[in-house]
């Protein structure tokens, strides 16, 4: 069993300090996962791997601690009235082998970076983006098909860092010498900024560390880190949630996904109304009231609620139907399905596979989940590998609150489970609608859409923590989970 626990899901006032790790002025930051995963130089990042990437390489644009889009390469912008057009100047400088920072080499690089995304749901949220066009000295346009308000916080995605050879062209440039791995920053007339002599004096060192969680959390306890980034529901049950954790432990209140999709094309699953009958079985509020986390809110939807601007057009399903209820019908549509299809032994539960980690939290979700489906028929089993399973969880954090996110990680393109065709069409359709209003409706129209076709089965948001000793400053917990680490590296003069 977990311990019991009672923690507001947001800001937590950071009462405790704790000592610093070192007494030479450098931050040990522990980051949650593997020196291969954290370190890659793929365009496929895990969350450690997206706050080094942010630290080393740049973007036109960046995230600050808030999860606000601030200037990086580009030193500022405008957008067209009519939303289609988003023009940058870049600052003066050079890329890292010495050559010019020009219009002209930033479009080439952030062509490579869009072009290397191909096949992702993050290159689906570019879809709007028409042409990249280098205009006179350093300025550069985004031409859009169709309006789209969030492409800045696309565009501060780590994976659209404009990557050159040399070195980094991020704030920070990182060292490794054996196990240790190092960030400084970069003098400020390299990161774009007014000369300074005395830079060096408001700057400390960042160490890396890329661990299994359970060893983070022991280098953090033991005063040896400042922080540990990249926490999930899977890792939380290691976290000590006493009271004296309540100046430390820091939780982000997220949009994003957290449910389970359907892979299976044939079988049980195979059935939308059996898929529903999943959907009914499933009590959201007691799968999440083991945690106990104050605000962690359960949903019926496949788009976050309580976007900004949601219209309010798309409702929970079966707010006023009792669990038991559910449950029965569920049982029934599964017994029904079996008599006409299942060939083997109709006395025994039908079974379905899940592909979960191993972590300890994802050990109680999976036996959770297991008893809820036992009481509808269903034996639920892990599978070994993601690609047979019939269900995979899903626990992602979305890039940025609108509709479109949410809707394009089910794209057909992407080939990671069930999906539905007239999702994507009706997607598309509203990319093409200039007015908010009506491209609001659309996309509640496909929300609707790929709730009744049930490819997916929402539990919650994410769950994401962090540890943080109040000697690290600029650490705010943001929606997105994202913490800049240049930030943490500087002191305030």
């Amino acid at each position: 069993m977990v311990a019991r626990r009672f923690l507001p899901l947001a800001a937590l006032c950071a009462a405790l300090a704790a000592c610093g790790s070192a007494d030479d002025g450098a931050v040990d930051v522990a980051l949650i996962g593997s020196p291969e995963s954290v370190l890659t130089t793929s365009l496929r990042l895990s969350a450690s791997a997206q706050h080094v990437r942010a630290a080393t390489q740049s973007g036109l644009v960046a995230l600050n601690p808030q999860g606000e889009t601030v200037p990086a390469l580009a030193e500022r912008w405008i957008v067209t009235d009519d939303g289609r057009s988003f023009i940058f100047r870049l600052r003066e400088g050079t890329w890292p082998d010495g050559s010019e920072l020009t219009a002209a080499s930033a479009r080439d690089a952030l062509e490579d970076a869009i072009e290397g995304l191909e096949g992702t749901s993050l290159a689906q949220d570019l879809a709007p983006v028409e042409e990249v066009r280098a205009m006179a000295g350093r300025v550069i346009e985004l031409r859009l098909s169709t309006p789209e308000p969030y492409l800045l916080q696309i565009l501060a995605q780590p994976e659209l860092a404009l990557r050159q050879p040399g070195g980094e062209t991020g704030p920070m440039t990182m060292q490794r010498e054996g196990d240790a791995i190092t960030l400084n920053f970069k003098p400020p007339l390299e990161r774009g900024l007014p000369d300074d002599e005395e830079w060096q004096e408001s700057v400390r060192e960042i160490r890396l560390h890329p661990l299994p969680a359970e060893e983070a959390i022991a280098m953090f306890d033991s005063g040896e880190a400042e922080t540990v980034i990249g926490g999930t529901l899977g890792n939380f049950p290691l976290v000590e949630t006493g009271p004296l954790s309540s100046g430390t432990l820091r939780l982000d209140t997220t949009y994003g996904l957290f449910g389970l999709q359907v892979r299976a094309d044939g079988g049980l699953l195979s059935n939308t109304g059996v898929r529903e009958g999943l959907a009914m079985a499933i009590d959201r509020p007691a799968l999440m009231a083991r945690y106990n986390i104050s605000g962690w809110v359960p949903t019926t939807r496949p788009v976050s609620p309580g976007l900004p601007g949601d219209p309010g057009l798309v409702n929970e399903r079966w707010v006023d139907q009792p669990i038991e209820e559910r449950r029965e019908e569920a049982a029934a549509r599964i017994s029904a399905w079996r008599a006409q299809f299942d060939e083997g032994d109709l006395s025994q539960p039908a079974t379905i596979s899940l592909a979960i980690g191993d972590a300890p939290g994802w050990e109680l979700l999976y036996r959770d989940l297991a008893a809820q489906l036992a009481t509808v028929g269903l034996r639920l089993e892990r599978a070994d590998d993601a690609r047979d399973a019939d269900l995979v969880l899903v626990d992602r954090v979305a890039r940025y609150p609108a509709p479109r996110w949410f809707l394009n990680q089910f794209h057909c393109s992407l080939g990671r489970g069930l999906c539905d065709e007239n999702v994507d069409t009706l997607v598309e359709i509203a990319l093409a609608e200039t007015d908010p209003v009506a491209r609001a409706r659309t996309l509640a129209q496909a929300e609707a859409e790929l709730t009744l076709a049930n490819v997916y089965i929402p539990i919650g948001a994410p769950l994401r923590w962090s540890l943080v000793r109040g000697s690290v400053d600029a650490f705010l917990p943001n929606p997105y989970a994202f913490h800049p680490l240049p930030e943490m590296a500087q002191i305030p003069r």
